[in-house]
């Protein structure tokens, strides 16, 4: 049969899922045996990604599947090409308005400036994402001046929209991978365009996409890495082929790229890894390849798919340490020898006292990563918390109230030219410069770690107790040992308690301006938190010395910067009114995010998915099981089933099973975290849930031949597919004004473009 009739047939039966139609082009549904040098005969020859365990063959190339790749189809070429079209053009609709700073992007905007101008700053992610962003407005036009303030700055004469459609266009890509990804899975064009659709048409993905932030490139990097773990696996049987090492180098590159944004990138590191631990487990039982090859194959994996992308995310923090040398907002999270190493930080290059002295002025920073520094100000602890006495925290950043003067306990500073130095075993007070009160414990019990002494500032010019008196250890010291600056770790014990001065970690409330919580602790196990070191140190009558030895190593700052961030992110807490989400609240689109606007002058966008596409994403999260346990049970009961309705059964539980495992990794890790959590956080379960859709509401309906026979099938086929496409349409057409920003009347008001769509009083439009 000619080429042009077998495609005029396919499209009559409207089913371009199923091996039952290709048997009409192809020779044989059965697998074909040929000889390898035939694959590089034929380069219209297609592999699948997914068989039967019936269906397993060879893994050396000898033997390849007959299942087409329709997307090679001219029709196929111009569908994509449409939907190409409708997504660049959805997202990148409207990219400049509003023309201010909305929601994150007053975060990663200003990031993107501080790689602009080279300036070292602290964030929980790793720094790709910030990277591209710097880059992308760079590359724009945008000189990195503006301060990124608060959301509802105006961008005035900046160039920021380089910056958003960079973002804008990542995310314009993400409805075109699910699409190939779906079609890859299920060979099923119907499948494909239903995922596609729900992706362009849905208001959350459109939002999200369109701003300056980091889901955007993260969800670019882990549907590009299932993308090609789809297209890696549909090169089995053509191992160590050009393109075989083209989609594992890929899958490899788009696992750095995910992890190289966020953490949450860790998800789809996981799912490849289950996926090429199933495939190595199917070559082991591959009894016509010998160990040399199998050795092969996974040596190759642990190089495609662990080493290369290792190198690479090493390589993005190589990168970021040399773009950001100079000394900027975040140098206070990181250790003395790291800041050493930044432009203009007060330790670059710099010389001072190398022993610690009597009558010195000095900062003390905790060596808890993010402990901070011993900081004290004028206010005080508030009424019910302990003594209402000065509050003594830690804080992050460098500040004129870090400095404390060290004395000794008796009033009497050494009198000749040469100070006292300090020594293991000594007893000193310390007395804050701005305030002029002691650093001072008591029995009351610290405000957040109950079973800690409170630490307050007492006295005044100098004038206190016995409480402000504390013992300075050098750890692993001896009795006379002097204090290194910079370089001794030393904790401080207090005389009349016994207890340790210590950095809990903990984020106090707003009383006490949200800085670290520090206490004195009477377990006095030698821990971080309790040992801190001296940084700055002034003594005009001591000699300096260089500090320049003290620069740490490549391997020593990048495994700091990844302790910091760590426990950066997991001290992300909700703040006092803040408002945050629960994972229960996400698929069912409970709440959503406001990105800009509270009144009707102000311009609103409200992040918020496409009601419609989300709950029948939802809806199939429930159908899924129960095809899904159907379809196994009739197989396993031997029913007599059409090679059709098997093929169909296959897909649902392999490939649909592939997509459900991918949406719970990226959503399921949620209910087990600590910090706080956002709507946004749920975008990549999203998408694989809606790419499970494509696959469970196609072969639903293609089920109709189960209840009614054709050509009635076909046409509620036909009904099906086009309430669905209405449905979304129309409902985006109700919704986008969400995503494209709107004036006016609120919601419950008469007139506004959102009148009577306030479906769920939890939504805040």
């Amino acid at each position: 049969m000619a080429k042009e009739e077998c495609i005029t047939q396919w499209n009559k039966t409207g089913d371009t899922s199923t091996l039952r139609n290709r048997k009409i082009c192809l020779t044989s549904e059965k697998t074909l045996q040929a000889p390898s040098t035939s694959l590089s005969k034929d380069k219209h020859s297609h592999t699948a990604g997914h068989l039967s365990e019936d269906d397993t063959q060879s893994s050396n190339g000898a033997q390849f599947s007959t299942r087409g790749n329709l997307s090679k189809d001219p029709p196929c070429r111009v569908l994509l090409m449409l939907l190409v079209g409708l997504s660049f053009s959805t997202r990148l609709y409207k990219i400049t308005e509003p023309p201010h700073v909305c929601w994150d992007e007053t975060h990663f905007g200003k990031m993107g400036s501080y790689y602009i101008n080279r300036t070292f700053f602290f964030d929980v992610h790793p720094p790709l994402g910030k990277m591209l962003i710097g880059l992308a407005g760079y590359m724009t036009g945008y000189d990195g001046s503006f301060p990124f303030i608060k959301p509802g700055d105006t961008y005035d004469h900046h160039n920021y929209w380089g910056m958003r459609g960079f973002c804008a266009v990542l995310g314009s890509c993400l409805p075109i991978f699910a699409y190939l990804i779906v079609l890859e899975l299920s060979q099923s064009q119907t499948a494909a365009l239903i995922t596609a659709t729900l992706l362009i048409f849905d208001t959350g993905s459109i939002t999200i996409s369109q701003y300056i932030l980091l889901d955007p490139i993260l969800l670019f990097f882990i549907m590009a890495a299932v993308l090609s773990m789809v297209k890696f696996n549909q090169q089995r049987y053509r191992p160590f082929a050009a393109s075989w090492w083209l989609w594992l180098v890929l899958t490899g590159v788009n696992l750095a790229g995910a992890l190289g944004v966020k953490f949450v990138g860790l998800f789809v590191i996981l799912l490849v890894g289950l996926n090429t631990i199933w495939d190595l487990w199917r070559i082991l039982g591959d009894l016509s390849l010998s160990l040399v090859e199998i050795a092969k194959h996974f040596l190759a994996r642990v190089v495609g798919l662990i080493l290369f992308p290792l190198f690479l995310y090493v390589t993005i923090f190589a990168i970021h340490f040399v773009v950001l040398n100079k000394s900027g907002p975040g140098d206070g999270f990181f250790s003395s020898a790291f800041q050493s190493r930044l432009i203009g930080n007060n330790l670059h290059n710099a010389s001072m006292p190398e022993y610690l002295a009597f009558g010195s002025t000095i900062t003390i920073k905790n060596l808890r990563i993010a402990g901070g520094y011993l900081h004290s100000h004028w206010h005080l602890y508030p009424e019910g918390v302990g003594s209402k006495q000065q509050q003594v925290t830690a804080y992050l950043h460098k500040d004129y109230n870090n400095l404390w003067l060290v004395h000794r306990p008796d009033e009497n500073e050494s009198q000749s030219g040469t100070p006292d130095l300090v020594r293991h075993g000594d007893i000193i007070r310390l007395e804050h410069v701005e305030t002029t009160r002691n650093l001072h414990s008591h029995l009351h019990e610290a405000p957040l770690t109950k079973k800690h002494f409170q630490v307050t500032g007492y006295g005044i010019n100098g004038t206190g107790d016995k409480n402000d008196l504390w013992q300075v250890e050098v750890c692993g010291g001896r009795k006379g040992d002097l204090v290194k600056v910079l370089r001794s770790k030393v904790r401080f014990l207090h005389r009349a308690t016994g207890c340790v001065l210590y950095s809990s970690g903990k984020t106090l409330p707003k009383w006490g301006w949200e800085q670290v919580e520090v206490t004195c602790s009477p377990y006095l196990k030698e821990t971080p938190s309790s040992q801190w070191n001296i940084e700055d140190h002034i003594n005009p009558s001591l000699p300096n010395i260089s500090l320049s030895v003290l620069k740490p190593h490549f391997l020593e700052i990048l495994l700091e910067s990844h302790i910091v961030m760590i426990r950066g992110n997991s001290g992300l807490k909700p703040k006092d009114n803040e408002m945050n989400s629960k994972p229960w609240h996400w698929p069912v689109n409970y709440q959503g995010l406001r990105f800009s606007g509270v009144n009707d002058t102000e311009y609103r966008v409200y992040l918020l998915g496409n009601p419609v596409v989300w709950w029948i994403n939802l809806a199939s999260l429930g159908l899924y099981p129960i095809m899904a346990a159907v379809a196994a049970i009739a197989l396993k009961r031997g029913f007599s089933l059409s090679q059709k309705r098997i093929e169909h059964s296959h897909v649902l539980m392999r490939e649909g099973g592939l997509l459900l495992l991918a949406w719970l990794l990226h959503y399921a890790p949620f209910y087990t975290m600590g910090r706080i959590l956002y709507y946004h956080h749920y975008f990549p379960a999203m998408l694989f849930s809606s790419m499970l859709t494509g696959i469970t509401f196609d072969i639903l309906l293609k089920s109709t031949d189960l209840l009614i026979r054709r050509p009635y099938c076909d046409w509620l086929q036909r009904l099906g597919q086009m309430v669905l496409l209405f449905s979304i349409l129309y409902s985006f057409y109700l919704f986008h004004p969400l995503s494209y920003g709107m004036k006016g009347p609120l919601a419950h008001e008469p007139g506004s473009a959102m009148a009577g769509l306030k479906w769920m009083d939890s939504w805040e439009f």
